[in-house]
């Protein structure tokens, strides 16, 4: 099984950086592990399902450590620093407007969309829930820019989809930012088959009022599972976090269900 996981890693590492050298987190290259051992991801997005890992955590460890330096692995996290934005080199960018800001649930989510560029290239500052309150001059530029909008990116589990309800106590808002969650939702993991982990006790809580659960949705939840951003390819959560904070629309064109799937997941059609 060693040898087996160890060549199923070195590909992973491969296909994590895809295209060009992407950086991705652990959690990110153990689940690009689990797609290559069972690539289930080339299914056809119906029915929807998700899966469960096709290796062991500890298992995914003691091979990356035999493995060595692996190009484009991020670092461990150093402990996050409460107060988002306020230690900017720039502190005259205080003096404007800011339209749009993503708070991500994950830190190392975060991390990773700054360490592709992601903020620069979608004009978009992008922070951890770890991160919060926002920095008093961060929200006073959302204040500046009319219709203001907060993305929210969270995880598909009891706890992931109160993060919108949460946000409140998590930071202060100007009246009149609008907080968009962009997902990820069970139904949209279960059109991408990601892998999904299990609650070790039962944590399903009530979804934010907001938000309506379908009752595919719910039994699945009710199964104890959940789905982390992190499972999704590295290039495709690029991809589809900037169309989205960008309100990009892109034309559909032919060429199946693989096209489709490599354009991300937030997007999908849900019906």
């Amino acid at each position: 099984m060693g040898t087996l996981v160890d060549r199923a890693l070195r590909i992973a590492v491969a296909s994590a950086a895809a295209p060009g050298a992407v950086r991705f987190t652990e959690r990110q290259l153990y689940y690009e592990l689990c797609r290559v051992l069972g690539p289930w991801h080339r299914a056809p997005r119906r029915p929807a399902f998700t899966v469960a890992p096709t290796v062991r955590y500890p298992d995914f460890r003691a091979a990356l450590c035999r493995l060595g330096d692996v190009p484009g692995l991020l670092p461990a996290a150093a402990p996050p620093v409460p107060g988002a934005g306020r230690h900017t080199p720039e502190p005259d960018l205080f003096d404007y407007g800011l339209p749009r800001l993503l708070v991500c649930e994950s830190h190392d989510i975060a991390r990773m969309l700054r360490a592709n560029g992601l903020p620069m290239e979608s004009a978009c500052p992008m922070f951890s829930a770890a991160e919060l309150p926002l920095a008093p001059g961060v929200v006073e530029m959302l204040a500046r820019a009319e219709g203001a909008t907060v993305y929210l990116l969270h995880d598909a589990s009891p706890w992931g989809l109160t993060f919108p309800q949460r946000l409140p106590g998590l930071t202060g808002l100007p009246d009149g930012t609008r907080v968009v969650p962009l997902g990820l939702r069970p139904r949209q993991a279960g059109s991408l088959h990601l892998t999904h982990g299990r609650a070790t006790t039962r944590t399903v809580a009530p979804p934010s009022p907001t938000l309506r659960l379908a009752h595919a949705e719910q039994r699945w939840l009710e199964r104890d599972r959940f789905a982390e951003v992190a499972a999704v390819r590295p290039a495709s959560l690029l991809r589809t976090v900037h169309r989205l904070v960008r309100d990009v629309r892109t034309r559909r064109r032919p060429g199946g269900v693989r096209r489709a799937r490599e354009t991300g997941f937030l997007s999908w059609p849900t019906r």
